[in-house]
């Protein structure tokens, strides 16, 4: 069964802003979570990035018997298309602080060249994994972006260099189809974001996939079932504790 992580979202970005990622931990480890996925942009405080607090936040995930992903809204590729050096090295430094076994950015503006020896530089040495993930904006988050960039690091013979995040509701806000892009990436992924998709246009938001979900039914078969499955959809705040557990076990099954 794939180790399934709670998103620190899922339990209400307010909620996260207000008491703090730690409050929050218990909740996760008695629904059944493996992992617990750190947002940056949900630290109230500038403080709870330092050094000091994000190894303390680490600590704090491993005494509760799970691991940590850290993600930042930062983009990988800043809109005129260059590596973001400065964005990377600091969200390596954060995630190293925590212990974390991924760290998430965003794509952003890939435009055909990876910088694959910068990559390597910066990440040599570092645990976490670095991965990137499909954003709801057409910059970074159009498959041919991510075509282009898995492409430009297999020509140098470094396709693994980077993982790839896949967001099956993510792709849904530019209009790309996630079937097709499981298919055609699939090979690639190493973290999953699970949600389904409420509303029209870019006035869309996350909710838990339906067990008749056809599209959610259908990507999942398509993509490695070996991979940690995260929740990034709202928990029912009214019975919450019953609900987590339930959609942790349920993901973990299917």
């Amino acid at each position: 069964m794939p180790e399934v992580v709670i998103v620190a979202s899922a339990f209400g970005p307010d909620a996260i802003r207000k008491d703090g990622h730690h409050a929050w931990l218990k909740a996760a480890a008695q629904a059944g979570a493996s992992g617990f996925e750190v947002r940056r942009e949900l630290f109230a405080l500038e403080a709870e990035a330092s050094t000091e607090a994000l190894c303390a936040l680490g600590k704090a995930i491993a005494a509760k018997g799970l691991w940590a992903v850290y993600s930042t809204p930062a983009e990988l590729y800043t809109p005129d298309g260059a590596l973001d050096e400065a964005a990377l090295r600091q969200a390596l430094i954060d995630a190293t602080a925590l212990g974390a076994r991924f760290v998430k950015l965003q794509l952003g503006g890939f435009a055909g060249r990876a910088y694959r020896a910068t990559i390597a530089i910066c990440t040599k040495g570092v645990a976490a994994r670095l991965v990137v993930e499909n954003g709801q904006l057409e910059r970074g988050g159009s498959l041919a972006q991510f075509d282009g960039l898995l492409n430009a690091l297999a020509k140098e013979g470094h396709h693994k260099l980077v993982g790839m995040t896949f967001d099956i509701g993510n792709w849904q806000w530019p209009g790309v189809d996630p079937v097709e892009a499981a298919r055609k990436r699939a090979d690639h992924v190493e973290y999953l974001h699970c949600k389904a998709v409420a509303g029209e246009g870019m006035r869309r938001f996350a909710v838990a996939p339906a067990a008749d979900d056809a599209m959610f039914a259908a990507v999942l078969p398509l993509l490695p079932r070996d991979v940690p499955r995260g929740i990034e959809f709202p928990f029912d705040a009214a019975r919450l504790a019953d609900d987590a557990s339930h959609h942790v076990a349920q993901l973990a099954s299917r």
